[in-house]
């Protein structure tokens, strides 16, 4: 029941994050005009200075293991590839291809990690190692597949390979991700003031981003794909963990090793899918129903994942 209790205190916060997004907008408080800019906003500036945050704010040196951070990174490396290669083996419509492949890997492993090992365990343990191994991957290979699919529908030509690594190499959530790691492995801190100044933009990512998909969402739209939506859902939520748990398992790892690998492999689609699918041309409004799916069913299928693992005296 406690579980349970906090998967609803976890996501229920964000559905109505959601839901004020479409009252204001119907109310004409916010307008297409606002969506537009907070999303450029997010992508360009918040989103980066939370991915700064999280990688730099907790002490990862101290107790670094490369074999746990190896695990993860290659796991969620296999994953990504995997997904990549069956979508593009059998999903026939071009133009969704690049929603689908990112939201069926990427996890809210940052956001959701930290908050649900520390609300367990009473601190932040193997996340930032999980989060080293994963979260790098999850935003290099999304800049990477939703560049190469953005603007794949009918009557649109895909970027060249140059203007693709170009765009690769200027994305300020990848840039975000090598000044992260230059300064968690050289040392280096930015003086107090800019860190209270970085903390405070990167708390606005996720609301924002969450009341833009609100206020954007298109429910008619939505409810024609999905099926995909729903695929996505249960590759994000079920396949993955039922498939990479096992291992980790067997390789050892326990408490809040296996529970940050829990939140690599099972936890609802990250909110900042949307923002970059939407800042490349890619499907949206698919992202958004995965991202709106995968946060209501995860209060259940994490609340089950967590009893199934303490059953069985692995949490």
């Amino acid at each position: 029941m406690d579980s349970f209790l906090y998967s609803i205190n976890a996501t229920l916060p964000v559905f109505l994050l959601m839901i004020l997004g479409k009252v204001l907008y119907r109310l004409h408080i916010i307008d297409a005009s606002f969506t537009k800019a907070a999303d450029r906003y997010v992508f360009m500036a918040a989103l980066p200075a939370l991915i700064f945050k999280d990688l730099t704010e907790n002490n990862i040196k101290s107790s670094f293991d490369g074999g746990y951070v190896l695990f993860c990174f290659l796991v969620t490396l296999c994953i990504i590839l995997a997904v990549w290669g069956l979508t593009e083996l059998f999903m026939k419509n071009p133009a969704q291809k690049g929603a689908f492949i990112q939201a069926s890997y990427r996890s809210s492993a940052a956001i959701l990690g930290l908050a649900f090992i520390d609300n367990m365990y009473h601190s932040a343990g193997m996340a930032p190692l999980m989060i080293i191994g994963a979260v790098p991957l999850y935003n290099i290979f999304a800049v990477l597949i939703l560049t190469l699919k953005g603007g794949s529908g009918p009557g649109q030509k895909n970027a060249s390979l140059g203007k693709t690594l170009v765009d690769i190499a200027k994305n300020p959530i990848l840039l975000s991700i090598l000044i992260s790691l230059l300064f968690v492995f050289s040392g280096l801190r930015l003086p107090a003031f800019l860190e209270k100044t970085v903390s405070s933009i990167g708390a606005t990512a996720t609301p924002l981003a969450l009341i833009s998909i609100g206020a954007g969402f298109e429910g008619k739209n939505a409810i024609k794909k999905i099926k995909p939506a729903l695929l996505a859902s249960f590759i994000k939520l079920v396949l993955l963990a039922a498939l990479f748990l096992p291992p980790a398992i067997y390789i050892g790892y326990r408490d809040q090793e296996l529970m940050a690998v829990l939140i690599m492999l099972g936890s609802p689609a990250t909110v900042s899918c949307y923002i970059m699918a939407k800042n490349t041309g890619n499907d949206h409004v698919l992202t958004s129903s995965i991202i709106v799916l995968t946060t209501l069913l995860s209060s259940v299928t994490l609340t089950a994942w967590i009893f199934i693992l303490h059953a069985a005296s692995l949490l």
